[in-house]
């Protein structure tokens, strides 16, 4: 059996992209998914005098060692100001100095969400720009702007969206 690993790009306790990589995860059937909080992976800024006095820290490398084991990964980005949330980029560089290709060529599926219209587009488009670089293979993208007004319980209630991230898992779990 294929083994995802599911997480979002927040520490939010009310994260919405971690609500959305839950139910995008649910998506993918005869699998086994681990869904990663980023909270459990408490690490220090990075910086390289810290680096060079401590080493890199443990958790850095139990995270990474997930991505390693798992066939595929499902990410759905938050986006703080335009770019990468502050504790997913501090987890993404302490894991670059570990392994420079990181996503390991694992099949992605890439997603953001947000409150407003872009739905985290501008996040995507600078990690689909960085991620190849760093062993990223996105296979599939999805954006859901609006979240609150898109998003219930049940999962997406905007049919045209929902289709379209039905597309986009299925080109995941055909990656895979």
């Amino acid at each position: 059996m294929k083994k995802i690993l599911a997480f979002a790009g927040s520490n939010s306790k009310e994260s919405i992209n971690k609500e959305l990589v839950i139910y995008a995860s649910s998506l993918v059937h005869n699998t086994e998914t681990t869904v990663l909080d980023l909270n459990d992976f408490e690490l220090p800024l990075y910086g390289i005098d810290l680096e060079k006095e401590h080493g890199i820290p443990d958790n850095a490398h139990k995270f990474l060692e997930e991505i390693k084991k798992s066939d595929g990964i499902i990410l759905s980005l938050a986006e703080h100001n335009g770019v990468y949330s502050t504790v997913f980029k501090n987890i993404f560089d302490w894991m670059s100095r570990i392994d420079g290709k990181l996503w390991s060529n694992k099949p992605m599926l890439l997603m953001a969400t947000s409150p407003g219209e872009r739905g985290g587009a501008t996040v995507l488009e600078i990690a689909n720009g960085r991620f190849p670089y760093m062993g990223g293979n996105i296979v599939a993208n999805f954006s859901l702007p609006f979240f609150g007004d898109n998003f219930s319980n049940e999962g997406i209630t905007d049919k045209d969206l929902a289709q379209q991230l039905e597309e986009a898992v299925t080109k995941f779990k055909n990656a895979l």
